[in-house]
This record gives C-alpha cells, structure tokens and sequence, in this order.
C-alpha cells in the first residue's frame, strides 16, 4: 500500500525554463530519465510508475553521496534520515535532504513525497544541456504540437552502453551504474529496450541481482553506500510494482 507523506514536501520543482542551473554534473535522477526518454516516439517509458523511479534516484544519489543513511523503523519499515551537516551542493538534491533533516521518515513516505514534482525540473536541465530538444510537428496535417526530440549530444547512447554491457557482456559495473540500472529494471521499462538490450533470461536474472544490490566485488570500497542505495531502490522497485499499469 502506498504512504503518503507525513507533512507536505515542497521543493524539486523551483528551476523555470531558462533559469535552470548548470551543475558540474548530471544528477543520477537526469540520467534515468535521459534512458527513459524514447527518441523515435518523443515519448518517456514508465509514466506510470515514473515519479517512484526517479524519487528513487534522488534517494540513491544521496546514498551514493553519504549524504543520507537508511534504518529500520519500529514495525521493520526501511527509513532513510539525512547525514546531519552533509548536504548536497544540487539544488534538486537538497530540496529532498531539507525534508529529511527534519526527521527520519519511511522510504516509501519519502518516495511519494518527493517524486511527484521531479519530472519539470529534470526535463527543463536535460534541455538546457541538449541532450533533448523540444521541436514542432504537425497533427493531422493542421495543428503544431510541441514534441521532443533527441538532442544530439551522444550522451543517452553512452548510458545506455554502460546498462548494456553490464547486463548483457556481464561487466562489473560502478556504483553510480549499477544503481542506475538497478532502478531502470525496477522501473519495468527493460522489455522497451530490446533493440540494444535483448529481454533474454540471462539479462533478467542479472538485472534482478542489480535490484537487490548484488553489485559485485568491485563495488565494496562503496560497501555503505551500496547498502543505502540497495535498500531505497529496493523500495522504490516494490512501490513502483504497486502501482496499476494502465
């Protein structure tokens, strides 16, 4: 059953068009939605699970950075608190380290806090950094709609070469990968992908491990940060999985 959040969230949606902020570089959540992005249809995969799925990357990004831990609550619920005096320098992630300083909360509570004003934001700074454009086609040969459309930079091949190779030639993958296909198999959008990553049993069972955070030996200098991260994809995964597939 999904929680709602205890008090309202606020955040994760302050950046405008043309006044997103370039960061150094791309958050985890900016990287999921590049891959979810459809270049032939201008469409994003999983809408409806997606707001979970990128929540989730927010949470991992923030694992990965030390910037939260992840515990359990009185009834065996996984809660996620922030790392006090350790924030983010992401305006994104700080808006959803502020709602956690203020105390520790379930990481489903925080997941459907957090995640509904995520997409504008993340779009607007995937724009700003072409990796996607906004263009205009026609509608029944009359109207012009606004679409969008791959913005030629190159960079959604090369994450997308890295899922790949570490769920099809089985290379060991970095954190930061590992999460990120982690919380792209959760999003249960892989099937869309078989052009480059064929829906075999052998990429099933790998992207399963990933999701449980069976990352490999090479990630064990990031030992903590593997296990905050695991357990909020985790979470992300089961309540993404809840939700109707309309």
């Amino acid at each position: 059953m999904t929680q709602h959040p205890e008090e309202p969230f606020v955040g994760g949606g302050t950046e405008t068009p043309g006044e997103a902020r370039r960061i150094e570089a791309p958050t985890l959540a900016e990287d999921l939605l590049l891959l979810l992005f459809q270049p032939g249809t201008g469409t994003i995969a999983g809408e409806n699970t997606l707001f979970y799925t990128l929540a989730g990357a927010v949470l991992a990004d923030l694992g990965l950075g030390d910037h939260v831990r992840t515990g359990s609550g009185r009834s065996g619920t996984a809660r996620v608190e922030a790392v006090e005096d350790h924030p983010p320098s992401d305006d994104i992630l700080r808006s959803a380290w502020d709602y956690l300083s203020a105390k520790p909360r379930s990481v489903q509570t925080v997941l459907a806090a957090i995640g509904p004003t995520l997409r504008s934001p993340l779009l607007e700074r995937l724009i700003e950094r072409g990796d996607i454009r906004r263009g205009t086609r026609k509608a029944l040969g009359l109207f012009r709609m606004t679409v969008l459309e791959d913005g030629g930079s190159g960079r959604r091949s090369r994450l997308l070469a890295d899922v790949r190779d570490v769920l099809v030639e089985g290379a060991e993958p970095q954190p930061r990968v590992a999460a990120l296909t982690a919380l792209l198999s959760g999003s249960g959008t892989l099937p869309q992908f078989h052009r480059e990553i064929p829906w075999t049993s052998s990429v099933i069972t790998r992207a399963k491990e990933l999701e449980k955070g069976n990352w490999g030996a090479g990630a064990a200098a990031a030992a903590v940060a593997r296990t905050v991260t695991a357990t909020i994809v985790n979470n992300a995964v089961i309540a993404a999985a809840t939700l109707p597939r309309n």
